[in-house]
């Protein structure tokens, strides 16, 4: 019979060596904590298999499976000495998810379940503290009320303020056994009014088997899906439950509860980091109901605060934490985020995992336990995820700047963000797909902001700490994020957030510094990274290793410059057609796309080839001495004539034509299809003059640099859309023939292949033959996607998030290489490629050039080089580190 729980705690170890995969991440740490002998209290995970069935099952569970219960509760039982619904002295327990990723806050959690109309009195009694038990009471009806029974929580939020308004109180701990007693009432009147008239369960096994049910159905709830697919985790996964014995934090000033980090999570310094509140329960922390304390007395006088930190409030309980710390780190050699709480002195750990940091921490961290002989070179290497790196490559504030400072919060996540005050999630959505650079400004926000949060520049709210949800998700996501504001007033249904007499509404521009946690009115201005240290030291161990090549996409010598900087090794693609855009020349390009004849073409294209040399000499002035993909020109050429009516007019007159004759050029030019239209290699075929010209501005500015710098650069001509070798052998002939003429007059030669984008399925299935005419392959995945999907990228977002989410793809075809199907193409291009020539240089240039999994592709396929835009080459260089070291050791 299939094993479903599996017991935990007092020296049973049914997971074994059991992975997360089975047991779900906090499943798998709190055997492992366990196993280490840490104070962990005692219980039980049901595995991740249970979670596809019961959503099979129209949610039911396996037959098996309440007995196995049934034993992990009685497990539970014999190493507390409580009894589960014993009014007497009865055993509590939390449920909580646990995904094998980690998904901070998007699933849902059940703690105090147990308590009911009788149990409350019994631990009232042996606790010997009735406000406590009446508190944990409301806790549990509150919370069950909302993940169980999903009923409108912000009512027994609205009773709890009343509550305490009435009683003139600011703070929870303020209430007394007879004020939570009395609160009790009021939420199980609630429940009948909200609940169909019907009363709180009090069959604590009732209790039990809804929340497990609530678990594994939060497993499906919209921001867990959402979280999942903006963090590339697959749906088919599921949850565990782990169900475990309570113990509690709000028993009084010797109890506390927190979170806690062994490294700076924002930093990667090495020192404890993380927050505490005293008489507490975990919610307290991360929800910002209340504001935490800090762990060290060092981040307390460093933040000027004056509540004693919990080394000063409870030294005993704080070093054993110290201790617990250090042996964590030693066990899973990784950075750790822990939930703590301390009963009466006595520490317990609730969970351990791998913590989510900043890209500037995961670099430090990795870097450091290399250094500290932790890990070695190649796991630091792993360790950082190449995608999160692009939270350094962009700029910060500028520090001297003038700053309109608003008000100060927490610097919960680094980095800074200008953009318009937005203050709800849907808002912050649909402003960001309009172009708009928004801030979300919430009092606090919940699992629910997951998508607004996602679609903002950064982050802003009034409550909550370092350790608050809006930090860590901030914190993963790479958004900047000031939490814990607290002289913010936000009236969000009003769209106005006030501070004092100030105010900023909906639309003001704001800008929030991550790193200092101030809030200024207006833009500041910003200034470059500067990528040195952790990073310069990470990038130099990963160019050790990999073997693929990582050049950018690059037309201006401002993208060559950033490039370089960031360690491009040439460019793997120069759209020319940029360069045709230009205010200063499109006239002449205009004119020579509406010109009747070879001779008019030849007049115009003469009055561009001094511009596009001298575009080419720049580019090569700062890529002297690399290898340089230039693609000739590739769109169709209406694209290039006016579509206004005013412009007709313009370009009429320039071109000394009548409007009507200009309309009339257009019209025909006009194209259904233009993707699939006149374009690329057809333009060059038909009008051979307009490729002639290019590759003779190309190899003049590659002698003029050659001349001038003695470092020739390395022309790559690429041929676009090629569909059949005939087409490459003909624009071959072309730019071989510019090429000679060129160095006859300038009495030099240089290096330069020939070859071409292939961006269609025939030409990969071609490729042999194709091969025969060109030294290089480019692989165009922008282009051979939609081709082989048969699908526009332009109008794809209307329905491919459905297909993700339906398994359809595992991701976005246009983010990720569709491996099935278009990297079967690449493959088998590949292949027939080097057949026929076996020196073939072969490289892709789409966006998926700064793919972390699509590189990984790359890597297997043999490809030689990458390349991405400008900002993503460290990304890429990371990334294709990752893969050679994934295929040396066995991995995929």
């Amino acid at each position: 019979m299939t094993r479903y729980v599996y017991r935990f705690g007092g020296g049973v170890d049914d997971g074994g060596k059991q992975d997360r995969n089975l047991l779900g991440g906090k499943g798998a740490n709190l055997d492992g904590m366990a196993g280490i002998g840490l104070p962990v209290p005692p219980g039980f995970t049901i595995s991740t298999p249970v979670c596809a069935l019961y959503y099979e099952n129209g949610g039911n569970f396996p037959e098996s499976l309440k007995a196995e219960v049934a034993n992990g509760i009685a497990h539970i039982e014999g190493l507390t000495g409580k009894t589960f619904g014993l009014a007497a002295d009865p055993l509590l327990v939390s449920v909580r998810s646990g995904a094998r990723a980690s998904m901070p806050g998007m699933m849902d959690t059940v703690l105090n379940l147990g308590l009911n109309d009788e149990t409350v009195e019994g631990l009232a009694a042996i606790s010997g503290d009735a406000r406590f038990a009446w508190d944990s009471y409301r806790r549990f009806i509150q919370m069950y009320s909302d993940v169980v029974l999903e009923l409108d929580h912000g009512r027994f939020e609205e009773a709890l303020e009343i509550a305490k308004e009435d009683r003139g109180y600011h703070l929870d701990t303020e209430m007394t056994a007879s004020d939570w007693q009395a609160l009790v009432a009021e939420y199980k009147a609630l429940v009948v009014e909200l609940w169909d008239g019907k009363a709180f369960p009090q069959d604590v096994h009732d209790q039990l088997w809804g929340a497990i049910g609530a678990v594994f159905g939060s497993w499906q709830s919209e921001r867990a899906k959402v979280y999942r697919r903006l963090n590339d985790i697959p749906g088919d996964w599921g949850t565990a439950v782990n169900v475990q014995a309570m113990v509690f934090g709000n028993m009084g000033d010797t109890s506390a509860t927190g979170v806690a980090f062994t490294r700076d999570p924002a930093t990667g310094e090495n020192a404890y980091y993380g927050e505490f509140l005293i008489n507490a329960q975990g919610e307290d922390v991360v929800a910002g109901i209340r504001t935490p304390q800090y762990l060290t007395r060092k981040a307390r006088e460093a933040a000027g605060a004056k509540p004693l930190s919990m080394e000063e409030a409870m030294p005993e309980a704080y070093a054993e934490l110290a201790r617990v710390f250090d042996q964590l780190e030693r066990h899973y050699r990784d950075m750790q985020d822990i939930e703590f709480t301390v009963e009466r002195g006595k520490l317990w750990m609730l969970q351990t995992r791998s913590g989510k940091r900043t890209a500037k921490a995961a670099l430090k961290i990795a870097v450091d336990m290399a250094s500290e002989g932790l890990i070695t070179q190649e796991e630091a290497i792993a360790r950082v995820d190449p995608a999160a790196l692009d939270q350094l490559l962009h700029p910060t504030l500028d520090p001297q700047a003038p700053r309109d400072v608003l008000t100060k919060g927490l610097p919960a996540s680094p980095g800074a963000a200008s953009g318009y005050a937005v203050f709800d999630s849907d808002t912050a959505e649909k402003r960001a797909a309009a172009g708009d650079a928004v801030i979300l400004v919430r009092v606090e926000t919940s699992p629910e902001d997951i998508h607004g949060m996602h679609a903002a520049k950064g982050i802003l709210t009034a409550r909550g700490g370092m350790t608050s949800h809006a930090a860590v998700v901030a914190r993963g996501m790479g958004r900047p994020c000031v939490s814990g504001a607290g002289t913010l007033s936000i009236k969000a249904a009003e769209g106005i957030a006030r501070v004092g007499s100030r105010e900023i509404r909906e639309g003001d521009l704001i800008t929030i510094d991550g790193s200092t946690g101030e809030v200024m009115v207006g833009e500041v201005p910003t200034i470059q990274p500067e990528l040195a240290g952790d990073f310069g030291t990470l990038m130099e161990w990963a160019d050790g290793v990999r073997r693929l090549k990582v050049r950018t996409n690059a037309e201006t010598p401002l993208d060559c410059r950033t490039a370089r900087e960031f360690g491009a090794e040439g460019i793997g693609l120069c759209r020319t057609e940029h360069m045709f855009f230009d205010a200063a020349r499109i006239t002449a390009v205009r004119q020579m796309i509406l010109a009747d004849s070879e001779k008019g073409r030849r007049a115009a294209l003469d009055k561009l080839l001094p511009e596009q040399r001298s575009d080419f000499v720049a580019i090569f002035e700062v890529m002297a001495g690399l290898p340089c993909t230039i693609r000739l020109l590739d769109p169709p050429l209406h694209e290039f004539l006016p579509h206004e009516e005013a412009e007709f007019a313009e370009v009429a007159q320039a071109a000394g034509l009548d409007v009507e004759t200009l309309r009339r050029r257009a019209a025909e030019l006009h194209e259904f299809n233009p993707m699939l239209g006149h374009r690329g290699c057809r333009l060059g075929v038909t009008y051979p003059e307009i490729y002639e010209m290019q590759a003779r501005a190309i190899f003049e500015a590659a002698c003029e640099v050659a001349e001038k710098s003695g470092a020739a650069p390395v022309p790559e001509v690429m041929i676009p859309l090629v569909a059949t070798k005939r087409e490459l052998e003909l624009m071959k002939a072309v730019v071989d023939k510019a090429a000679a003429a060129v160095f006859a007059e300038k009495g030099r030669t240089i290096d330069y292949l020939v070859g071409t984008m292939i961006e269609l399925p025939r030409a990969a299935l071609r490729a042999g033959e194709i091969a025969e005419a060109g030294a290089f392959f480019s692989f165009g995945t922008n282009d051979l996607t939609q081709t082989t999907l048969g699908v526009s990228r332009d109008d794809a977002g209307r329905f491919l998030t459905t297909y993700v989410e339906k398994g359809i793809y595992a991701r976005d075809p246009f983010v990720s290489i569709d491996v099935e199907g278009v990297g079967e193409l690449i493959s088998l291009a590949a292949e027939r490629g080097r057949a026929t020539r076996p020196d073939i240089k072969l490289g892709i240039c789409g966006e998926h050039g700064g793919d972390p999994a699509s590189i990984a592709f790359c890597e297997q396929t043999g490809l030689d080089y990458v390349s991405a835009s400008p900002y993503r080459v460290p990304i890429a260089r990371l990334a294709a580190a990752q893969a050679a070291l994934a295929r040396m050791n066995g991995g995929s």
